[in-house]
């Protein structure tokens, strides 16, 4: 599968704007790039163009209507709450098997195929699946996306250790700076880079909120290029 899965140590962190970013570099170096946020929770009150899926359709350049929001999001659920849990609320499940393999199908050759995940690495999916277990079973790279806020080293280690005891391929970690952080952008990633190397770990200072704000992310290729090169 010629792509990524971009996962987090947590919620509410990066995970939609570092998939909207590479998919606008990838767009504009002329690479063709399919983007998924096949799972997603707490729609409810949204209007969909603000929804990660929303997101991620305006990144890809297309409209966000009900068909195209359901092509790159089959699993929607209402609740703010893991997959498990928000699925169990409306009567429903999400499907593993089906899941995988709606991921498997939708990968391209000539693609590279951008899997956005739903919270961090260790969210239920099932009643005995992860987004770590789905990651796994695509057998695909992952980002991994952590900030910058204080306990978020412990965070974003563990993390990576559950990807490493998986067997997931850590392709890259991308820190994002946390608002009102008490520690630095650069403290956090001299650190991680203690315990990670030889990933590559890549900075992501905050950016203007409102727009198109993943279009001003600085270059977050140039390391997985170099890596696949190399």
């Amino acid at each position: 599968m010629n792509g990524f899965f971009v996962t987090s140590s947590g919620t509410g962190i990066g995970k939609t704007l570092v998939t909207a970013a590479l998919v606008t570099q990838l767009r504009d170096r002329g690479a063709p790039v399919r983007a998924l946020k096949p799972v997603i929770s707490g729609t409810d009150g949204i209007a969909a163009a603000d929804t990660d899926s929303g997101l991620l359709l305006a990144a890809l350049g297309e409209n966000v209507t009900p068909e195209a929001v359901a092509a790159i999001s089959p699993w929607r659920f209402a609740a703010p709450l893991s997959p498990d849990m928000a699925a169990a609320r409306e009567g429903r499940s999400v499907d593993f098997a089906a899941l995988v393999a709606f991921c498997r199908e939708a990968a391209r050759a000539e693609e590279t195929l951008l899997i956005e995940g739903v919270g961090g690495v260790m969210v239920p999916l099932t009643t005995g699946e992860t987004v770590a277990d789905w990651i796994a079973a695509l057998d695909i790279p992952a980002i991994l996306v952590v900030g910058s806020y204080l306990g978020a080293l412990s965070h974003a280690l563990t993390a990576a250790a559950v990807l490493d005891a998986k067997g997931v391929d850590l392709a890259q970690l991308v820190v994002s700076e946390s608002p009102d952080s008490a520690v630095s952008l650069d403290e956090t990633v001299a650190t991680l880079s203690n315990f990670l190397a030889p990933a590559p770990i890549v900075p992501l200072p905050r950016l203007a909120p409102g727009g198109r704000p993943w279009e001003a992310a600085p270059d977050l290729l140039a390391t997985l290029t170099n890596r696949s090169s190399g």
